[in-house]
């Protein structure tokens, strides 16, 4: 007996996903009210392509532990190295840089595509995923980063999230690298272990100060049993990263006071609610100028962080929008200065039911190096990304987005298949087209039943049947799926069922546009009521 021919197992690479019709159409509905506030500041659209040379992404990679230093890379047939692209921020710079001189400077720009990461996928955690980022080259000062932050704001609040479910948490990378400056991991020798300070920062939403401060030193063992090694730094200088991480996660933009040169330019209050531990700390703003006295970097980026504060304040974006945050740390190496996220503090169901608080959707911060390592001349640069599919999940199931078209299309039966017939049922979908109504002519091969319940499947608001008696009288027959299917639940036989053809209707040809966008209309408003 002959072998079976092998068939080939359908399976999705592992850390990809399918998408479908809801996906895409709440991505495409949330990605517009993104550009529409993008456009608003007067930025304009730039694409570039999903593969960039290697060496022109950098080695500023999220997870440098991977094959490919986190990329996907592979050779061309000219032995040129080429990866596909794992932000949009590097090609942004590389773009930049190539069109330098016809670019209007500040070059003001927002784009929106897939990238990949070749990093260990896990739950969440995806090898290809969608970002939209906006940016701003060509500005040294802080009031790009400013702009920045006020901008995140205007996006949550344009996607329906209101104040007091969001915040924007700002920070600036001069700070930190000047609390390790302070306690000697400044110089290139130690760039390794200030980022994996930086990384075990980041995680204190997630591990606690307890768990931040065993990475800081021999390592942690999380609840799995995976072990992390950690920085291995002393205990003094494990208590003053943690002084400054922890010193004020509470305090908030404020309001812009005079005041004389050496001063601090800014009042700093705390929020209304506020965990009495961390009221408790009396710390302000004065006393993070003094924790690091003679640090001259550390004081320069909090003098930033004072300025982005007065800029923010002057345009209303104070207290419950835009936040000073101790901890915010960004992962990717190539921040420069500023850095921020925008947080979604509401806590509503994830993917699998279980209410948590999402967290980070999205964040940025300033990047002067990337553009320049093209160009051999300083070109400032900041800018955030949003991550599409996170804050996608989190609109829907906070009920911002219609995860779904309002109705599917009109399905007009196949009843008979001579040409003639077939011909008459595509000019029925024609005319409904010309009105603006989705249709489609069914094209398998199946019977009537068959054909029911594909248009049930495609959701379809009615279907249109036109067989030998109904074309003969110059009739079709509609039927709207909804209310036939309300009243056939009502209907206990099946003889009594089809006496009472639930739902269904006889009109002239001429008035199937009429009669079908009448029912459609009839489905929307009872959707809305």
């Amino acid at each position: 007996m002959p072998d079976k021919q092998e068939k080939m197992k359908a399976r999705l690479p592992r850390g990809f996903a399918d998408r479908a019709p809801d996906d895409i159409r709440a991505v495409d509905e949330m990605v517009a009210k993104i550009r529409a506030v993008y456009e608003l500041y007067g930025f304009e659209p730039v694409e570039t392509p999903l593969v960039e040379y290697t060496d022109a992404l950098g080695k500023f990679l999220p997870d440098q532990d991977r094959p490919n230093e986190g990329v996907f890379s592979f050779q061309d047939d000219d032995e040129q190295w080429l990866s596909l692209r794992y932000d949009l921020t590097a090609p942004l710079a590389r773009y930049v840089a190539e069109h330098y001189e016809r670019l209007p400077k500040p070059y003001r720009s927002y784009r929106a595509g897939w990238v990949f990461r070749n990093e260990k996928p896990g739950p969440g955690r995806f090898r290809q995923f969608m970002q939209f980022d906006a940016d701003t080259v060509g500005t040294p000062g802080v009031a790009a980063d400013a702009e920045m932050a006020m901008m995140m704001a205007d996006v949550m609040e344009a996607l329906g999230i209101p104040r007091g479910d969001y915040v924007i948490r700002v920070n600036n990378r001069k700070v930190l690298d000047g609390v390790l400056e302070a306690i000697g991991l400044g110089g290139e020798e130690n760039a390794g272990r200030r980022l994996t300070v930086l990384r075990a920062i980041d995680k204190l939403d997630k591990v606690g100060a307890d768990g931040v401060r065993h990475l800081l030193g021999k390592g942690r063992l999380d609840e799995s049993g995976d072990f992390t090694k950690g920085a291995e730094l002393a205990e003094q200088a494990i208590d003053d990263i943690l002084r400054y991480v922890l010193a004020a996660p509470g305090l908030v933009m404020g309001t812009a006071s005079k005041g004389t040169p050496g001063e601090v330019q800014v009042n700093w209050r705390f929020p209304d609610k506020v965990e009495p531990t961390i009221m408790g700390n009396g710390l302000t703003i004065e006393k993070l100028f003094k924790l690091f006295p003679g640090n001259d970097l550390y004081q320069k980026g909090l003098g930033e962080l004072a300025e982005i504060n007065s800029l923010a304040a002057a345009s209303g974006y104070i207290f419950d929008r835009i936040r000073i945050d101790p901890s915010v740390v960004r992962g990717l190496e190539y921040y420069t200065g500023p850095v921020y996220e925008a947080e979604l503090l509401a806590e509503i169901p994830n993917e699998d039911g279980v209410v948590v608080r999402f967290g980070s959707v999205g964040g940025g911060g300033r990047y002067d190096g990337l553009v320049s390592r093209f160009r051999g001349e300083p070109v400032p640069a900041t800018g955030f990304s949003i991550g599409v599919s996170r804050l996608m999940t989190a609109l829907k199931n906070l009920g911002k987005l219609s995860s779904a078209n309002d109705t599917g299309p009109v399905v007009v039966l196949a009843m008979d298949r001579d040409t003639e017939s077939l011909g008459r049922y595509q000019k029925m979908v024609a005319e409904l087209r010309a009105a603006g109504i989705r249709a489609e002519m069914y094209l398998g091969g199946s019977g009537m039943k068959a054909q029911m319940k594909y248009a049930d499947r495609r959701g379809a608001p009615c279907v249109v049947i036109q067989g030998g008696d109904e074309r003969a009288r110059g009739e079709v027959q509609i039927k709207d799926l909804v209310e036939g299917a309300r009243q056939a639940a009502a209907i206990a036989g099946h003889a009594e069922y089809k006496e009472a053809r639930p739902g269904q209707v006889s009109v002239p040809e001429a008035d199937l546009v009429a009669t079908v966008r009448g029912i459609i209309e009839a489905q929307k408003a009872e959707r809305k009521g």
